[in-house]
């Protein structure tokens, strides 16, 4: 009996001896999977140390692009335009980039260009079949008017072709007590709409741009909320109209014909609008738009002379307008790349890929210099997501950015962890490691 259980002794230390031996070999080779794989990453990152440090004392590196796509052979700008304006400002209709501009960033008064924002506001937050009740107040303003009369009634559709096409005052705050409840509830409806389409440097106090003090925009300003306007069908329809009748509805013996007073319209192919105003503060004011197949334009002239001078907004709308139309082309400057794996410091996955989409069609000159910058790290450290953005592309335009297009990564890279290690060790004494 005490034989057995000697014999059964030593073989159960010999067991347990076995097991712990493996399980120090085990434990050995599993610290050592786990330090090669940490190590072989703090190599690597030591051999990128020095570029690192280069790389977050100047992160930004300038990318490769074809200068003789975006430079003409004399390198000259096109001469200066003869403007009368006070103010003057050439857009790009589709991206709101300013290709020409003369005080077009000073803060003045717009006279009933001021109405193309009444005219959408009321379009995004009123009924066209609602009926308008005709204040006392709005019944008073002066001219230019429709006249209607207190108590009078009329579809909001109807009064917008007034408002539009002849400019008429008293409609202007007829529409605003409608759509805004009080004149001064609508102009903050408008000083909403401007911070919205981030117009900072405009202030309405009126619907009509009759003369107040505080009433202002600039011609930037106000070629974005007309960029803004003609993208509404409903406001294109408005303001291409030739002419336009209505009745009064509560005793339907008024009836009224509005004609367009946009000269503009028939004075250049592709005409589209926008809108005429002239106060004596003002001055006289054109707002217009061209549509090419290729672009779409968007000038603003501001203090365009004053009587008799009425026509000169007509002038220097068409030269601004021929100006953008002669000196411009459509490009892409998008610049496609193949960008090599970025190496995962401490991840499952020694790299990742990353893409680069975009879309940069824009109007420019041939003097125009394009730059493109990368910021993208050449070593991240793990976790990384798929989908996660890495970095940028920023494409500058006479050195001012223009546009920024995100990096985003292709796959992920788990960060390594004692798991991790311990599957791969699982696989070398299974022989799949």
């Amino acid at each position: 009996m005490f034989s057995i259980n000697k014999k059964t002794n030593k073989g159960f230390l010999i067991c347990m001896g076995s097991i712990l031996f493996f399980a120090f070999i085990s434990f050995i080779s599993f610290k050592n999977i786990y330090d090669e794989l940490f190590n072989s990453h703090v190599t690597v990152t030591d051999d990128f140390e020095k570029k690192l440090k280069e790389e977050n004392k100047n992160p930004i590196r300038e990318g490769q692009f074809e200068s003789s796509e975006v430079e003409s052979e004399d390198n000259n700008e096109p001469k200066k335009l003869k403007l009368n304006s006070l103010s003057a400002l050439l857009m790009d209709g589709e991206n709101n980039r300013v290709l020409y501009e003369v005080n077009g960033y000073k803060e003045m008064p717009m006279a009933s260009t001021t109405k193309i924002m009444t005219c959408i506001v009321t379009l995004e937050n009123g009924n066209l079949n609602d009926v308008v009740t005709i204040s006392p107040y709005a019944a008073r303003m002066p001219d230019v008017q429709l006249n209607v009369r207190a108590g009078e009634q009329y579809y909001l559709r109807d009064l917008l072709y007034s408002l539009m096409l002849e400019s008429h005052n008293d409609v202007a705050v007829a529409i605003a007590e409608h759509v805004g409840g009080t004149v001064e509830g609508f102009t903050t409806m408008m000083n909403d709409k401007a911070r919205e389409l981030e117009c900072y440097n405009t202030n309405f106090v009126t619907p009509n741009g009759l003369d107040a003090e505080g009433h202002y925009t600039t011609a930037r300003d106000l070629a974005v909320i007309s960029s803004y306007a003609i993208k509404n069908k409903d406001f294109l329809a408005i303001t291409n109209t030739p002419s336009y009748q209505f009745k009064e509805l509560k005793n339907g013996s008024r009836s009224f014909s509005v004609s367009n007073k946009n000269k503009f319209l028939y004075m250049m192919d592709g005409a589209i609008g926008v809108k005429t105003g002239f106060t004596g503060k003002a001055g006289y004011c054109f707002v217009g738009a061209v549509k090419k197949p290729d672009r779409i334009l968007i000038s603003v002239v501001l203090g365009c002379g004053w009587p008799p001078s009425k026509n000169l907004k007509w002038t220097d709308t068409k030269r601004l307008m021929t100006y953008g139309i002669e000196n411009y082309e459509k490009r892409q400057i998008f610049e496609e790349i193949d960008m090599e794996p970025i190496y995962v410091e401490k991840g499952q996955s020694d790299f990742i890929e990353a893409d680069i989409k975009g879309d940069l069609q824009l109007l420019l000159r041939k003097d125009e210099k394009i730059k493109i910058e990368y910021d993208i790290p050449d070593i991240l450290v793990a976790p990384i997501e798929k989908g996660q953005r890495i970095g940028e592309v920023k494409y500058y335009i006479n050195d001012s950015l223009y546009a920024s297009i995100p990096v985003y990564a292709n796959n992920e890279s788990k960060r390594i962890d004692y798991r991790f290690c311990f599957m791969r060790v699982l696989k070398l004494w299974s022989l799949q490691y």
